[in-house]
């Protein structure tokens, strides 16, 4: 089958399947939309840990606090924000309870920075596999509903009509709710990586803290 001859299969099944396709193809559009959106702002949003990481500690230990803090300035996104916050309190001579509670607070506002509207594509899915169902008993109603004072050949092409109408809709609602649900497990992965990021760098940025507290007396 070439290109041509593909295109036109699709808009025929879409043609066929009702007025539900259309409901379905706005779910759609809005599935890739959120998909686009997430993509590029969780890219946008994170960073390369351990090179962060590792050019942060290294100031710490030479007492370079404003320094470090000026360096997460530089890329202002969930992580580094989580790190700056308790760098803040080391600077100001808070005490290690203080530096904690602030990273765990920086953690905690950041969050639903990373999540955004991820939970969307879960509920687009199901909304899609939903009106999909709704497009199949509407077509099966129709064809079954129709067809009793037709003659013999007249109910053979309604019915076949109702059919193709309600499995058009079965396929092109499954086929977005895939694709949504595919997609959500994708970023749900990725915001709990980066999420668990932050946690851990935090924890590391407290225990260099406790164990080096003696070189940022003096600043």
């Amino acid at each position: 089958m070439g290109n041509a001859e593909k295109i036109h299969w699709m808009m025929k099944a879409f043609h066929d399947g009702g007025p539900a396709m259309f409901v379905i193809a706005g779910v759609g559009v809005m599935v890739l939309c959120l998909v686009l959106e997430r993509f590029f702002s969780l890219r946008s949003l994170t960073v390369d840990k351990e090179a962060f990481n590792e050019n942060l500690f290294a100031m710490i230990l030479r007492g370079e606090l404003r320094q470090a803090i000026a360096y997460c300035d530089k890329k202002p996104v969930p992580l580094t924000n989580a790190l700056k916050a308790g760098l803040v309190q080391v600077l100001n001579r808070r005490a290690d309870d203080d530096v904690q509670v602030a990273m765990d607070a920086a953690v905690l506002r950041e969050s639903p920075r990373l999540e955004g509207w991820t939970g969307f594509l879960a509920v687009f899915g199901n909304v899609a596999t939903l009106i999909g169902l709704l497009g199949t008993i509407m077509g099966l109603i129709r064809s079954f509903g129709g067809v009793a004072a037709l003659d013999p050949a007249q109910k053979a092409a309604e019915l076949s009509k109702g059919i193709a109408e309600a499995l058009n809709c079965t396929a092109f609602g499954l086929g977005v709710a895939i694709i949504a649900i595919v997609s959500y497990g994708y970023f749900q992965i990725r915001v709990s990586r980066a999420t668990n990021d932050m946690i851990e760098s935090s924890m590391s940025l407290m225990n260099l803290v406790v164990s080096n507290r003696e070189k940022m007396k003096g600043v």
